[in-house]
């Protein structure tokens, strides 16, 4: 097996208030993993929070190596903002 596909990356979750979470991913793991445990930890629903990288939108099927990431990559995380518009 090639080494570099088992390559773990530190990824920093940034949140909008500035706080920032480090994963550990492998290149070829999905991030659904990395979604799930964010959303568990700061009581998210996965459906409730966006994730971008690079000004894209992470899908849960996505992963860090078919998104080109590399080591200290950093992702936003955007709490989806229900209702508020005008009438």
């Amino acid at each position: 097996m090639d080494s570099r596909n088992t390559e773990e990356l530190n990824i920093n979750v940034k949140s909008q208030e500035g706080t920032v979470i480090c994963f550990k991913l492998k290149k070829t793991t999905q991030m659904k993993k990395m979604i799930d445990s964010y959303c568990q930890r700061n009581g998210y629903h996965s459906k409730s929070v966006r994730f971008i990288y690079e000004g894209e939108r992470i899908k849960e099927t996505d992963t860090p190596a078919a998104l080109g990431m590399e080591d200290g990559d950093e992702i936003d995380a955007m709490i989806e903002q229900h209702g508020g518009g005008r009438n």
